[in-house]
């Protein structure tokens, strides 16, 4: 029986050596260490093809079901509120790529293991695959909109993967420990050794050409499936073409002076592609307007339909609003303020007849996601609306396009539900708990009184006697900044600071405080706000979670 054996460890009739013994034999076929990269290899090969065709059948069954899509949005619906804090304490809105990042490595890491352990338990390593597969199916089964159709992408990549690897182990296997007959070797190690060059060549064609054909399909499939998946559903034409109603009630010129243009100072009106981004989506969700429709419904006298083209030829208004995100920490970035337009929110809900009871407008976002809005904010609070303008652009896609609905004055987890469907009126007591309030942030949200530090940089070199502008801005939507103090160290005196003029309240206000050093050393500055009611920035320090950070922003400035 032919036996897998090195003919090197052989000895032929001739005393113990080999004939022609001084030759050089060739090394062994495949050395250990290549051996591993390989086995792993095949892990990620397996891996790539099931992605890549997991992707390409997402083209037909919609973007949120390919794989890496519906477990990453799984794990977003899964994870613990401390652990979602950090990635956005930690990333900002850089979060969703640091979870993509992620996942791929993860992925990389098993689908490699999967590999080695195939090489020598082949069905063990399919049923890896098919695990992946599984979580996959998992995750798209439980998404808020699912369908059945969105398992597909799932299962049909994992078995594509596993179908690889039961086609590739074995022509590494054959690669790598080839079969020779030990009794043929004792008698004629050279045509032996022909032989097994020979073999040698034609497994390593065997093996490179399935190899590169599961490579292919993972990069076509990968390639070609991104690419019709952003093509798919692409509104970037409607948006370009779409003409924006002029508003009934144009909003008030702003002031002269609102913004100081002070270098390094944040400018008063926030441009659309520096504008904060923090949401659950992991595929921005794109909405064909033309078939956009808001349903209004619940504890109402007459449910209403309204298609966007409708939407569009309500009275609009256009307001200038700071919005901000309760995840911001304190001296934080995710805030921005833009010019918005819409349609009033109250007008609509009057035009329904919201019953008597109810307390919670709960709308629906276009990818599943809901926000509990206090029914008495939308109704009593000025300018809340059903956006569709901003900065006089229709919406961006990452903002909400078609349509997002905006309450100043709470944070965006209560009030800012982007690619908005659906609004039910409802109760917090007896209604359905929407996505945040279900992982117990605080139902109630109004933004608190806050400033920033924005200039001089922290940690900035200062000259000894040198004027500097110390600036920043600060935000108590609804109530308004009446004051911005700055004091030097702990235990200095506050000295107010010069406020620039608003054209609301409803916006941040930019402040300067002229300061010129008079000692060397480390200088720790400090800066509180306090709004229009009297009430001062609070000094106590606390997290985001439930309900907002609070504290003081300082920084550390060294003047020599």
């Amino acid at each position: 029986m032919p036996t897998r054996t090195d003919p090197r460890s052989s000895s032929a009739d001739t005393g113990g050596k080999h004939p022609q013994s001084t030759d050089k034999l060739p090394p062994a076929r495949i050395g250990p260490r290549l051996r591993l990269l390989l086995k792993m290899a095949l892990g990620l090969l397996a891996a790539g093809v099931a992605l890549g065709v997991g992707e390409l059948v997402a083209v037909v069954t919609g973007p949120t079901s390919a794989p890496l899509t519906a477990v990453g949005q799984g794990f977003v619906r899964i994870t613990p509120e401390w652990l979602k804090e950090f990635a956005t304490s930690t990333f900002y809105v850089y979060d969703k790529l640091a979870l993509e990042v992620g996942m791929v490595l993860v992925l990389a890491l098993f689908a490699a293991a999967v590999g080695v352990v195939a090489y020598r338990w082949l069905t063990v390593g399919m049923i890896g695959v098919g695990v992946f597969g599984l979580v996959g199916v998992v995750a798209a089964m439980t998404a808020p909109d699912a369908s059945q159709l969105d398992i597909a992408p799932s299962a049909i990549g994992a078995a594509a993967g596993a179908i690889v690897l039961r086609m590739l182990v074995p022509r590494l296997v054959e690669l790598a420990e080839p079969e020779f007959d030990v009794e043929q070797a004792r008698t004629n190690v050279r045509m032996m050794l022909k032989m097994r060059d020979r073999r040698f060549d034609e497994d390593r064609r065997r093996f490179l050409y399935a190899a590169g054909a599961s490579l292919g399909v993972a990069v076509v499939g990968g390639g070609l499936g991104g690419v019709l998946l952003n093509t798919r559903g692409d509104v970037s034409k409607d948006i370009a073409t779409l003409k924006l109603p002029m508003p009934a009630s144009k909003a008030p010129r702003l002031p002269d002076g609102v913004d100081l243009n002070i270098p390094g100072l944040a400018s008063f009106t926030t441009p659309n592609p520096s504008f904060y981004r923090i949401d659950t989506a992991l595929v921005t969700p794109r909405v064909d307007p033309a078939t956009w429709e808001l349903r209004i419904h619940g504890m109402v006298d007459r449910e209403l339909k309204i298609s966007f083209a409708e939407l569009l030829k309500r009275p609009m208004i256009e307001r200038d609003i700071t919005l901000t995100c309760v995840s911001n920490e304190v001296g934080g970035n995710l805030i921005g303020e833009a010019k918005w337009l819409g349609a009033p929110l109250a007008d609509l809900l009057k035009e329904a007849g919201v019953h008597p009871g109810a307390d919670q407008v709960f709308t629906t976002s276009a990818d599943g996601w809901t926000c509990g809005t206090p029914l008495e904010a939308v109704m009593t609070t000025p300018n809340a609306m059903l956006a569709v303008g901003m900065n006089g652009d229709p919406l961006p896609v990452a903002h909400g396009f078609p349509v997002r609905m905006i309450v100043p004055g709470l944070y965006g987890y209560v009030s800012g539900t982007k690619w908005i469907v659906d609004m039910e009126l409802t109760t917090f007591a007896a209604g359905p708990q929407a996505y945040w309030i279900q992982r117990e942030w605080a139902p109630a949200a109004p933004i608190k009184t806050m400033c920033r530090i924005d200039v001089p940089p922290a940690n900035d070199e200062l000259q000894l006697g040198q004027s500097v502008k110390v600036a920043g801005v600060a935000w108590a939507q609804n109530r308004g900044i009446s004051m911005v103090e700055v004091r030097l160290g702990e235990q200095g005196e506050w000295q107010p600071a010069r406020l620039a003029p608003v054209p609301n309240n409803q916006t941040w206000r930019q402040w300067v405080w002229d300061w010129t050093p008079g000692a060397r050393g480390q200088q720790t500055l400090w800066a509180r706000a306090t709004d229009a009611t009297g009430e001062v920035q609070t000094i106590q320090i606390a997290d985001s979670f439930p309900g907002g950070a609070t504290g003081l922003p300082s920084l550390q400035v060294l003047v020599r």
